[in-house]
């Protein structure tokens, strides 16, 4: 199982995002987009991560993958990335929201997504891939493109975190 860098080291970026077009972002959970750079040592394999996923028991992996170039989003679940290979410039927001947060994913990088957050590739650097996971007990997760009708007040009703999927009872999405 693979150890993440001690909590006391991470510098954890926090992103509320506006809602824009058909996208809701932050707006419904009033979550932000966590972004834990490095949160995993760049040698980490995906299989490493996986069991230290399964070991801490808040999301389940379910998929080792890239990410859509489309914008697009969950309304039945939250998202938990983690990249095992590669590197890739990823939007959350919408490609023309103002608001959007463009960021430079690397391996090692977590990002936990709230429900209703619209993300995708920009551009693959080179062999990009992530573990994608979801809460233990989600639903199965959907797939948004924009003005999807009763989103808000699904996403509205799903539960937050109550243990940090990567640092269980002491982590970032806690506070």
């Amino acid at each position: 199982m693979a150890s993440p860098r001690p909590l006391s080291k991470l510098k954890v970026a926090k992103h509320l995002v506006p809602p824009y077009g058909g996208f809701p972002n932050s707006g419904p959970t009033g979550k932000p987009l966590f972004v834990y750079p490095s949160a995993f040592p760049s040698s980490t394999a995906a299989a490493q991560i996986e069991s230290h996923l399964k070991g801490i028991g808040v999301v389940k992996p379910a998929w080792r993958y890239t990410m859509y170039r489309e914008h697009h989003f969950h309304s039945t679940t939250h998202e938990v990335l983690v990249v095992h290979s590669g590197s890739a410039t990823l939007c959350f927001g919408g490609r023309e929201n103002p608001g959007r947060v463009v960021h430079e994913a690397e391996k090692g990088d977590v990002l936990i997504i709230p429900a209703g957050m619209a993300h995708a590739l920009l551009e693959d650097h080179g062999g990009f891939g992530m573990v994608g996971s979801y809460p233990v007990g989600a639903k199965q997760w959907d797939h948004c493109t924009g003005g999807e009708r009763g989103v808000e007040d699904r996403i509205k009703r799903l539960e937050w975190f109550t243990r940090d999927p990567i640092y269980g009872d002491d982590g970032p999405v806690l506070g």
